[in-house]
């Protein structure tokens, strides 16, 4: 394998000269150059990344850890974070964590082993104890994980109480929910303000809130028991898209229409709702944007430590389609 004292030796320079060459760091005249540079392409050589991080520090590698990949929020937000990540000459590492806490322990060990430069966590298992003395910048995107690491999020309580007001003014009487885990923040949030919105309602039922698990079988198997059990139900507050999916199925196992009678919204936006069949009436969250800025203030971090940055909060947007 080619080292850099092969290349400093063919172009008879220092290995020191080569360094400066590889990472454009300092002083060297253009005849030197040159001769490096042919040195480089005659012996085929590419650098060591694990030698130049630990040289430089730094590794210019961004990890995303997401609960699950095959939930299609996840992907769209991943993209965003790549395409940040490129721009500013990091690169990017995608961690399917399967929202268990070990597995995010066991990549988080080894990324920081080889230097990785920060960490955007979408995670619901993660303490306070273990990201409180991280040495690298971590930044939490879609959950909050203490109110201490600074989180891009989306105004989900607000954005709650704006669908079901929705399916109020679309006429519905008794409006159920899907929840979301209850040790996920935004599924928290989002049941609060489904509840802050009904629980005065004289028609209000607890009987009408299942947990959906933020799954398409869960919310299925959920919805069927939730309408056969109470018909009267007219209107279902979803509490991601993916669920949605699940409920518009089961719905149509009963054969019940929709939106004639029944009403559907979900949350998140994302384009799986935008070809079912109805469409999925939702509360969209500005995916790429939020993993952009998540990206953005990671990067500014990594490149700033002693920048001062606060918490974002983003707002959702209602997208009417045919499910309501």
């Amino acid at each position: 394998m080619t080292t850099i004292r092969d290349v400093a030796k063919l172009a008879n320079v220092s290995v020191a000269t080569v360094s400066r060459v590889i990472n454009n760091n300092g002083y060297v005249n253009e005849s030197t150059m040159q001769r490096v540079r042919q040195a480089i392409e005659q012996l085929n050589y590419r650098p060591n990344d694990v030698a130049r991080s630990l040289f430089k520090g730094k590794s210019k590698m961004i990890a995303l850890f997401v609960p699950d990949i095959m939930n299609p929020f996840f992907p769209e937000l991943a993209r965003a974070v790549e395409d940040i990540s490129n721009k500013h000459g990091y690169t990017f590492i995608l961690c399917n964590t399967d929202n268990q806490n070990d597995k995010e322990i066991t990549y988080l060990n080894a990324l920081l082993q080889k230097s990785i430069d920060g960490i955007i966590l979408v995670s619901s298992t993660m303490t306070t104890s273990q990201v409180k003395d991280m040495k690298v910048p971590l930044i939490a995107l879609d959950r909050k994980i203490n109110p201490n690491l600074i989180s891009v999020t989306v105004n989900n309580y607000e954005g709650a109480r704006q669908a079901v007001q929705y399916l109020k003014k679309q006429g519905c009487k008794r409006i159920a929910h899907i929840s979301g885990p209850e040790n996920i923040s935004n599924a928290r949030e989002r049941f609060r303000g489904y509840l802050d919105e009904v629980r005065d309602e004289e028609w209000f039922n607890s009987d009408f809130i299942c947990v959906g698990n933020y799954a398409v079988n869960d919310a299925f198997e959920a919805t069927k028991k939730l309408l056969q059990s109470n018909p009267e139900i007219d209107g279902i507050f979803v509490a991601n898209d993916l669920m949605g999916v699940g409920v518009l199925k089961a719905a149509e196992s009963l054969k019940i229409k929709i939106p004639n009678e029944l009403s559907v919204i979900g949350f998140d936006g994302i384009e799986l709702g935008n070809i079912t069949s109805p469409s999925l009436t939702t509360m969209a969250q500005p995916i790429y944007n939020i993993g952009k800025r998540a990206a953005e203030i990671l990067i500014q971090k990594i490149e700033h430590p002693n920048t001062v940055i606060k918490s974002e909060e983003h707002k959702v947007k209602l997208i009417t389609r045919e499910s309501t």
